[in-house]
């Protein structure tokens, strides 16, 4: 691939990337608005978790695809997906029209996301990968942070649907980059193995059962559904551990290093987009301000997530990748920390200080341990392997949004009757300060509130402890010496052959 081509390909997926995964956040600052609207105060949670739901079960299975087929004509039908579904998030006129589109949207971003790190991974050699992974880390934290910035700004200055629609033309430019670049990448060659028909279904189940059931665990219904997820996911790793070209390759667990970056992937993931989903709310909601102060609110950590990630990037080939990604979660550590004092003193600066940290630590960890996982696994293996590492941050991330979800309605709910108060006493929407100016809130509303996002940043501080912990049991060792153990296994393979 001549050096122009590769610059279109790299800027193409760059954009896709930063579409895919500000779409995770993007809602967050527009959600008060659009509730407003279309009302539905109680499916909140769930405009971000089909989102996130759906682009997290999809993840694997557009990565394997890739290994099977090509990435080119994978990336593609990802950006079409997403196209569409944008557009029909754009036009939604119901919150159930939106639940449905977001679900469309969150199929696209699925490939588009985990495709974005694997392409990379294609084109460009150890040495390079080491500076352009961490830039695409760092746009990955941007995209997901800046979302509500730019979501508070579309809504107080055009409207909530351009939240979504500002996406097709930029998708579609995306689009033309990758495919004219595309050139010199060989596709794969020889039989193509089985599409893992069995585990992308059962995958689908799960992850679609565990979601719906964390909805309402009080009811016996989502009991059954809790049972069902159980049962499914014990289905799918009997499935995967025999099929020949799994969707996830449940195989290379057995690998210290990709089961260390997995269950990091899982918790940071949990701790991080679970809290930040609800950040926007208390600082709109609590403090009063408007959708933009919102979302800037999070622009710390935007900073410290990109900084970082293209400074640990460029220090792997000298530095030990898991020194780098312990010291990294020890920085997301004290994040944690601060974050569930900010509540208590009310402090927006305190917020801000908090979530800096917490963007160093993921700027730090998430390239460190992608770069690591890509450069230890075969090329065959590279898309399932680098999907299955976001999809370990992916479902972290969902679950966090879901079960935050349940703690902040409890709280909220516990909250309200101590201070003698029921739930439906008043508008809830009220408490988000959208259009309610004829509405007089009582004096508790807004502290009940805060106690219960409070609650959702202490179960944060939980989840962050026992991400820092597992990242401790990484193998030490550097990325070359990964690479030349990765090479000597594939040539004592091709010696046997």
């Amino acid at each position: 691939m001549t050096r122009n081509r590769l610059i279109l390909v790299t800027l193409g997926v760059m954009m896709s990337l930063f579409m895919a995964s500000m779409e995770s956040t993007v809602i967050a600052t527009a959600m008060p608005t659009i509730v407003a609207q279309l009302g539905g105060l109680e499916n909140y949670s769930w405009v971000f978790s089909i989102y996130l739901l759906t682009s997290t079960t999809t993840g694997p299975i557009f990565g394997k695809l890739s290994d099977i087929f090509g990435r080119r004509p994978i990336f593609m039908a990802a950006i079409i997906l997403f196209v569409v579904g944008s557009f029909l998030c754009g036009i939604a006129n119901t919150m159930g029209q939106l639940i449905a589109a977001r679900a469309v949207q969150g199929v696209g971003a699925g490939g588009l996301m985990p495709l974005a790190f694997i392409i990379v991974g294609d084109i460009y050699t150890l040495e390079q990968r080491t500076r352009v992974q961490g830039l695409f880390s760092g746009v990955w934290g941007v995209s997901s942070v800046i979302g509500p910035l730019i979501g508070g700004f579309l809504v107080d200055t055009v409207s909530w649907h351009w939240v979504f629609l500002v996406n097709i033309p930029a998708a579609i430019i995306a689009a033309g980059l990758v495919w004219f670049g595309w050139s010199g990448v060989a596709r794969p060659t020889g039989a193509r193995p089985a599409i893992d028909y069995a585990g992308a279904g059962l995958l689908i189940v799960a992850v679609v059962a565990l979601l719906l059931g964390l909805n309402d665990l009080g009811r016996t219904l989502n009991q059954g559904l809790i049972g069902l997820a159980l049962a499914a996911t014990g289905a799918l790793i009997w499935v995967e551990l025999r099929a020949p070209a799994p969707i996830l390759p449940l195989r290379l667990l057995k690998d210290r290093m990709f089961a260390v970056a997995c269950i990091h992937g899982l918790l940071a993931g949990w701790a991080l987009f679970g809290s930040m989903s609800y950040v926007p709310l208390y600082v709109q909601g609590v403090l009063g301000t408007t959708a933009t102060e919102a979302g800037s609110t999070l622009t710390p950590l935007l900073l410290g997530w990109v900084f970082t990630s293209i400074l640990a990037s460029r220090i792997l080939l000298r530095v030990s990748y898991r020194t780098v990604a312990v010291t990294g979660m020890m920085f997301f550590m004290v994040g944690a920390v601060l974050l569930t004092q900010a509540p208590a003193f009310g402090s927006r600066v305190l917020l801000m200080v908090a979530l800096t940290l917490l963007g160093i630590g993921m700027g730090a960890s998430i390239p460190s341990f992608l770069i690591a996982v890509q450069t230890s696994v075969s090329r065959s293996q590279m898309g399932a392997a680098t999907a299955s590492i976001q999809f370990s941050r992916q479902i972290g991330g969902t679950i966090g949004v879901a079960v935050l979800g349940i703690v902040l309605a409890a709280q909220l709910t516990s909250s309200l009757a101590a201070a003698g108060l029921a739930p439906d006493a008043f508008p809830i929407d009220a408490l988000l300060g959208e259009g309610t100016s004829n509405v007089e809130l009582p004096a508790a509303a807004r502290p009940a509130l805060a106690d219960a996002i409070g609650a959702t940043f202490n179960m944060t501080l939980g989840i962050a402890l026992f991400a820092t912990i597992a990242t401790f049991f990484a193998p030490s060792g550097n990325i070359t010496q990964l690479r030349d153990r990765r090479e000597a296994q594939d040539a004592a393979i091709s010696a046997g052959d």
